[in-house]
C-alpha cells in the first residue's frame, strides 16, 4: 500500500477504471485517480465532500445512490455522461454501510470498435481489390490486344493513320487501368515536406469552383503546426473527399479546425499527431449506415460509389493516421483526422492562409 494512499490497495492506483467510495449519505470516502478524472475533480478536494455537490450527477445515478439499500444486489447503468466522458457504472452496497462505484470510461470500447473497424475494412477493400480486378481484367485484356493488331495493321494503311493513333491510346489507357487496378486497395505513397495550410487552400479553391459560395467556410487554425511528412497527393484527396461529401450534404457552414494532440488512443503511438476537424450542419449520415460508413461499396446517395471514405480512410492508415466520423449534437457530421507528425524543416511552420481564425 502507498504511504499516501490513506485507503484502498495501491493497485487502484494504476486501473483505468474508476472507483468511488461513497459513505451511507453520499459523501467521498476515497477515489483513484481514474476517478478524478471521471469527475473533474482532484482527491483532497473531493474527499469528505457531497459527490453530488463535487459533479453533475446523470439523473438515473442520483436516483439509484438515493435509493440504494444497505445491502443486496449491485445496480448497473449504461452510458451515464459524466465529466470525464461516457461510462457504464456499477453500484455496489459494501457490508460497513459504504457505497462502491466502479466507472469504465467507454471511450477505449470504442477506440477498440473503430479500430476492429478498420480491420475489417483493410479486408474488405482486399477483396474487393482482387475480385474487381480479375473482373476488369478479363475484357480489358481482349480490348488491349484487339487494340495491339489494329494499331499493326492500321500502321501500314495510309489512308487511316487517326485510327492507328485511336488504337494506341486505347492500348494506354488499358495499361493506365491496369496499373490502377494494381494499385487499388494498395496506395503507392511518395512522402515529402508538405505545408498543410497551403494544401487546404487549394483543395477549397476546388470546392469554389465546383460549388461557388453555396457553402461558408470557418477557420479554427492552429498557427503553429510544423510540416507534415506525407504523400501530399494523398492528403489533398482526403480533404477534398470530406469536404466534398460535407458540400453534397447540403450544408450552409463548415468548419475547419485544427491543432496538434498528444500520444491519441487511436493511433496507439506517444507521437503527436495532427487533428483535423471538418464539422458540417448538412443532412448528417444515416443512423443505419454509421457503423458501417468507412466499408467499401456503403453509400448514402444515389449516385455515389461507396470508395471515397473507404479510400480515405486507407490513405490515412497508409500514414499511420485515422479518420473517425461522430454525428453532430445538433444535425450535421464531424470527422477527425489524425496524422502522426514527424520531423520536419527545421525552424519551418505553416502559415494559415486566412490568419489563426476567420470565416467566409
Amino acid at each position: 500500500m502507498k504511504p499516501d494512499a490513506p485507503q484502498g490497495p495501491a493497485a487502484l492506483e494504476w486501473l483505468d477504471t474508476a472507483v468511488i467510495r461513497l459513505d451511507a449519505s453520499g459523501r467521498v470516502l476515497d477515489l483513484n485517480p481514474a476517478a478524478e478524472q471521471c469527475i473533474g475533480s482532484g482527491r483532497e478536494r473531493a474527499r469528505g465532500r457531497s459527490l453530488a455537490a463535487l459533479t453533475e450527477l446523470p439523473p438515473e445515478l442520483k436516483s439509484v445512490l438515493d435509493s440504494m439499500p444497505g445491502r443486496g444486489r449491485g445496480r448497473h447503468l449504461q452510458e451515464l455522461q459524466m465529466r470525464g466522458g461516457s461510462y457504464d457504472c456499477t453500484v455496489q452496497a459494501v457490508d460497513d454501510g459504504s457505497l462502491l462505484l466502479e466507472l469504465h470510461n467507454l471511450q477505449w470500447e470504442r477506440h477498440r470498435s473503430k479500430l476492429q473497424q478498420r480491420e475489417l475494412q483493410a479486408g474488405l477493400m482486399e477483396l474487393l481489390s482482387r475480385n474487381l480486378g480479375h473482373e476488369i481484367r478479363n475484357p480489358l485484356g481482349g480490348i488491349r490486344g484487339a487494340a495491339q493488331m489494329l494499331a499493326t495493321e492500321l500502321e501500314n494503311e495510309q489512308e487511316l493513320p487517326e485510327l492507328a493513333t485511336l488504337a494506341r491510346m486505347i492500348m494506354r489507357e488499358s495499361d493506365r487501368i491496369e496499373e490502377l487496378i494494381a494499385r487499388f486497395g494498395r496506395p503507392s505513397l511518395e512522402p515529402t515536406d508538405v505545408d498543410f495550410y497551403p494544401l487546404l487552400a487549394e483543395v477549397i479553391e476546388l470546392l469554389r469552383a465546383e460549388f461557388g459560395d453555396a457553402v461558408g467556410i470557418e477557420r479554427d487554425f492552429d498557427p503553429s503546426l510544423p510540416p507534415l511528412y506525407c504523400d501530399a497527393a494523398a492528403l489533398r484527396q482526403i480533404l477534398h473527399n470530406l469536404l466534398r461529401n460535407a458540400c453534397q450534404a447540403q450544408a450552409g457552414c463548415i468548419v475547419l479546425r485544427t491543432r496538434i494532440v498528444h500520444a491519441p488512443a487511436l493511433l496507439q503511438t506517444s507521437q503527436a499527431a495532427l487533428c483535423v476537424e471538418i464539422e458540417d450542419d448538412g443532412a448528417g449520415v444515416p443512423e443505419a449506415l454509421r457503423p458501417l460508413l468507412f466499408l467499401p461499396m456503403v453509400t448514402g446517395r444515389r449516385d455515389g460509389t461507396g470508395l471515397g471514405l473507404a479510400l480515405a480512410q486507407q490513405m490515412a492508415a497508409a500514414h499511420g493516421g485515422f479518420l473517425s466520423y461522430e454525428p453532430r449534437d445538433s444535425a450535421g457530421s464531424r470527422f477527425t483526422l489524425l496524422l502522426p507528425l514527424r520531423v520536419g524543416r527545421p525552424g519551418h511552420h505553416h502559415q494559415p492562409a486566412e490568419g489563426g481564425a476567420s470565416g467566409d
